[in-house]
């Protein structure tokens, strides 16, 4: 019988989006969040994949992402993968009106306001578990209107596009310059049957050709949303919103200077524990 390896990867602080680009160059099977940290699953034949995760997370350490990390290996009878992969796949109600819940659970509501979104992750980053996906949805359900053109820069599994048009907007591009997310985002753009409304695609923010967009999100890092903030606030259209997520706390200010030498101004701001999110329009 195929065994498989679990790794509980704990870390502070929980920089899930960073620790998760990191990890993506590696051979794994799939990747959970929980509240301080990752699952990851991978093929037994994958022997040294502990060693090479802790030489992610040392530089990560040495690079100041994060401060301390734990790690942990099990092995899995192939009987128990799935069913530990789907235990740790959580459906999340965010806001007022979205539920986020994967293809292998229901979610049964009589409410009609409700929206109900399937996602599902695998290797992608975006489930709605962690707090800066919920960030992004809130204001999503707070900005969106009817017949708006979204960008999401940094899709991952796609789930803010698909909210988005969920949530009334007419199209949605969705851009990743990962390939998994460019598979994973289009099965679930299927899996919601948006295929006509969300264009998944593969690439930076300056292969997309459009702009004047309603919305552009980016839920990524402090590092990412610096050297883009340009083109981000390029994108934007003269009445619109720009939605940032990724921000820790205490690099709110770092993230403000930057913006702030752009012509716009910040008229929103969420904060979750140590996450926030900035909504900004221009000037």
């Amino acid at each position: 019988m195929k065994k498989y390896i679990q790794i509980t990867l704990t870390f502070n602080p929980p920089n899930i989006e960073i620790v998760s680009e990191l990890l993506w160059q590696l051979e794994l099977n799939g990747i959970t969040e929980i509240d301080n940290g990752l699952i990851i699953y991978c093929d037994i034949e994958n022997i040294d994949i502990s060693k090479k995760i802790i030489e992610i997370m040392d530089k990560a350490e040495k690079e100041k992402i994060i401060e301390t990390y734990l790690l942990n290996e099990e092995i899995l009878e192939d009987k128990n993968w799935n069913a530990e992969y789907e235990k740790n796949v959580k459906v999340s109600e965010i806001g007022e009106r979205i539920v986020i819940k994967p293809s292998f659970k229901e979610y049964i509501t009589n409410d009609p306001k409700k929206i109900i979104i399937t996602i599902d992750p695998k290797m992608s980053f975006g489930t709605g578990e962690h707090e800066t996906t919920k960030l992004v949805l809130t204001l999503l359900e707070k900005y969106v209107r009817k017949n708006y053109k979204i960008l999401d820069v940094g899709s991952g599994t796609g789930i803010l596009a698909i909210a988005s048009v969920m949530l009334g907007a007419d199209h949605a591009i969705a851009i990743d310059n990962d390939e998994w997310c460019l598979l994973n985002g289009g099965e679930n753009v299927k899996l919601n049957n948006l295929e006509l409304k969300v264009d998944i695609r593969l690439g930076e923010i300056n292969d997309v050709a459009e702009d004047n967009f309603e919305i552009v999100t980016a839920n990524i890092n402090k590092h990412i949303l610096t050297d883009i903030s340009d083109q981000l606030v390029f994108k934007m259209k003269n009445t619109g919103v720009l939605i940032l997520s990724g921000i820790l706390d205490s690099d709110e200010n770092d993230i403000l200077q930057t913006y702030t030498k752009h012509p716009v101004i910040l008229i929103d701001r969420l904060q979750m524990n140590e996450w926030i999110a900035l909504v900004f329009k221009h000037s």
